[in-house]
This record gives C-alpha cells, structure tokens and sequence, in this order.
C-alpha cells in the first residue's frame, strides 16, 4: 500500500535522485522534479516504476513561483494529495571569495536554496495542514553544515543561505506541528556528488574527503536514509530536528 505522494524537488541527480529511489523503497509514490536534467530523471522514474511505486516527472525551475505551483498541481493531478516534501533542489554557486562575488550570484543562490526552499513550503503547507482540511504530512528540508562552518573562501553566501533554511525549518515547525505537519532538516556535510564540479573544483572530494574525521566523503544514499527516516513515521517525535551528517566535520 502507498503512503502517498512524496514530491522531492532537484531529483534527477546526487542526493536527490538517491531519495526519490529509496522514497520508493520506503512505500512512497514520487515525483521526480528535475531543472534541465531530463534524461536522467527519466531514468530515476523508471526506476520507482521498477520498485512497484507510481512516478512522474515535472520539469520546472525550483527558483521561479510559478515552476513550484506547477509542479504541485501536475504531481497532485496524477499522484494524489501530496503526503511528503523533500526540497533538495540548490546550488552552491561558483567557489568565489567575498569581494569578487557579484550581486547576480547572491541572488541566484538565494532566490534557490531560500525563497524557492519557502514557497514550495508554503505550497506543500496549503495543501497538508489538517486547518485547510488537509490531513497532514511530513516535509524535509536539506540544509548544510555550511550554515554552521561559513564556507569561507568558498562560498559565503552559499552558507548564509542554508543559515536561512535551519532557521526556516525551525519557525515553521513550530507553526505547523498542531496541524498534522512534522518540518525537519538534513544538514550534510562533504558528499560525493557532481556539485562540486559545478562550483568549479572537480578535485574537492579528493583533496578534502581524507580530512574529514571519519576519513572520507558522505554518499548519496547515506543522505537519502536520513531524509527518508525524517519522513516516515519512525520520527514522529521529531520536529524543527536539523539533523547532522557530517562524517564529524
């Protein structure tokens, strides 16, 4: 039996399409959002389809309004109310230092991983909360530990922006914990995924993974297990919990 439909946005690759699949292990139905990546959250879908779970995929940008309503009302239409949220869609930007950062990279960045990260909240809010006659559901922001650490040299603002989530993620989870809506966060650290090639340094893995205490970067999957035990009911005490997994970084 499906535990409904589970929305996770940027899944055609990284933590994001290893999510979609284990939702799909876990008993969930999902749609598969992607930005440009096509072919590749194709493939993600199919999978689902192969574990026995419904999927979709939606096109849309996680950073414009309209993309994120569209993307609700698609998913609803062919899966069903919407249960889960998993807003993984971001970016790090490009590894800059402060002074030659241009007002356009701060926007992209925050208009992503903050406004995009609230009004997909908002969305996946007007249509759980058991007060707009919803039925409840669970929702899992994905944060960083750069929140914590400031990226300096790297990508300040990029920090500054997941601040911005752990802080959204706890407000909201007050707001919304008496109307059947549990809000909590991953917090990753270092993981093995394709960004860092994005952000301009394709040896970041291998020149920092080795100082991380536990001696290595994280995997997707192992983002993936902490989104999806956020998401099921085996957390049902958790709420506003920003969950670190770091490697002890």
């Amino acid at each position: 039996m499906s535990k409904g439909l589970c929305i996770v946005t940027g899944a055609a690759r990284g933590i994001g399409a290893a999510t979609a699949i284990k939702a799909a292990e876990d008993g969930w139905d999902v749609a598969v959002n992607y930005s440009r990546s096509q072919v590749e959250a194709e493939a993600v879908a199919d999978k689902i389809r192969s574990l026995g779970r419904k999927a979709i995929t939606v096109q849309g940008d996680m950073g414009v309004e309209a993309d994120i309503i569209s993307l609700f009302e698609q998913a609803e239409a062919e899966l069903g109310p919407v249960k889960g949220l998993v807003t993984n869609a971001g970016t790090t930007g490009k590894i800059t230092r402060v002074e030659a950062m241009t007002s356009a990279a701060m926007h992209d960045v925050m208009n992503l991983n903050v406004i995009g990260v609230m009004i997909a909240c908002r969305e996946a809010v007007k249509r759980m909360s058991t007060k707009n006659g919803g039925t409840g559901g669970a929702i899992v922001n994905l944060s960083s530990i750069a929140a914590r650490i400031g990226a300096p040299g790297e990508f300040v603002h990029y920090a500054a922006s997941k601040a911005a989530v752990d802080s959204w993620t706890w407000g909201l989870a007050q707001e919304v914990a008496a109307e059947g809506i549990r809000v909590n966060a991953v917090s990753p650290g270092m993981i093995d995924t394709e960004i860092h090639a994005t952000a301009g340094d394709a040896k970041r893995i291998e020149k920092f993974g080795p100082t991380i205490r536990i001696g290595r970067a994280g995997q997707p999957e192992e983002m993936a297990d902490a989104i999806i035990w956020l998401l099921s009911d085996k957390a049902s005490y958790c709420v506003g919990t920003i969950l670190m997994a770091s490697g002890g970084r």
